[in-house]
Parts: C-alpha cells; structure tokens; sequence
C-alpha cells in the first residue's frame, strides 16, 4: 500500500486568491516546496484536492483549470517535486446540489484511496479550512493539520500557522 500526503490547493499550495485560474496570478505558499520534498522524500505520493466552485459559478472552465493544473504539475517538476494527481470537485451545493466530492464529503479522497492503493491511516491531510480536515476524517486519513493563523480549536490533530513548522 502507498501513504499520500494530501494537499488542499488555495491557501496551503498557493497564496489564497479567489477563484485562482490563471498562472500569472499562481503564488506558492511560503514552505511549501520544502515540505513536498520532505513527505516525498519519505516515500508519500503528493496528492492536491481541492473545492473548485468557480467552475460552477462560471468565473472560469474545466480547461481553465485543467491549464493551471498541467502548468502546476510542470512547475514542481521543476522543484523534484511530482504531483501524482490534482483532484477537484467544481461543484457547488447552491446550484448543482449536494454531490459527494465536495469537501467536507471524502469523495477525492476516497477516489484517490482506490486509484493508488492508499493506506489513508499512514496518510497525512494539510488543508487551511475545517471543511478540509472533516472530509480527510471522513476519509479515514491518520493526521490531520490545519494551516490557520485565526483557529484556536480544530478537529485536527495538529494546528500550525507556517508550513515552517513541519520541517
């Protein structure tokens, strides 16, 4: 079985912008090469799953966002870093309904579970919103850490306010 580190993307890749979708507009989160390199280092997948309601809303398209993607993949790449898959769920429950990508439901992380033979207790979730935390629970992932710089309480394992503190 393979262990994965997941990511959620706006606001533990990426600077928070929202509804990010162009490349000129990408900013890494300060420390977030370094800790890809460490967990991949460790033998985890790196695995990003991420809530992409602008789709839905229609502020930009599924190629949009599949031209981000491929471009983000590239620019790890570029780090020693490979990005096994990018996740996202373009729904939003106020005009597509309830689905069960959406975190705080675990449909990616059940996905990725299936597709790469996942031992989600040996995995690890960083994710900045409770909603992240809660779908990883759901999903059966066995540490759970909340990047926030405002949470006191979480039902995370850990709370940290740098991607620093990891390393």
């Amino acid at each position: 079985m393979n262990k994965a580190l997941f990511l959620d993307r706006d606001g533990v890749v990426n600077v928070e912008k929202n509804y990010l979708h162009k490349i000129e507009e990408f900013e890494l989160m300060e420390g977030i090469i370094d800790v890809c390199r460490t967990y991949q280092d460790q033998g985890y997948l790196i695995l990003i799953v991420t809530n992409q309601s602008g789709i839905s809303r229609g502020y930009y398209t599924e190629e949009d966002f599949a031209h981000l993607s491929q471009w983000m993949i590239e620019y790890f790449k570029t780090f020693g870093i490979t990005i096994t898959r990018i996740y996202h769920c373009p729904h939003h429950e106020s005009i597509d309904g309830l689905c069960e990508c959406r975190k705080p439901e675990p449909g990616m992380f059940l996905e990725a579970r299936k597709e790469y033979d996942l031992d989600m207790e040996h995995s690890v979730m960083i994710g900045d919103n409770e909603r992240d935390i809660e779908a990883s629970l759901k999903a059966g992932v066995g540490m759970n850490i909340l990047l926030s710089r405002e949470a006191l309480s979480s039902q995370a394992d850990r709370i940290i306010h740098t991607l620093g503190e990891l390393l």
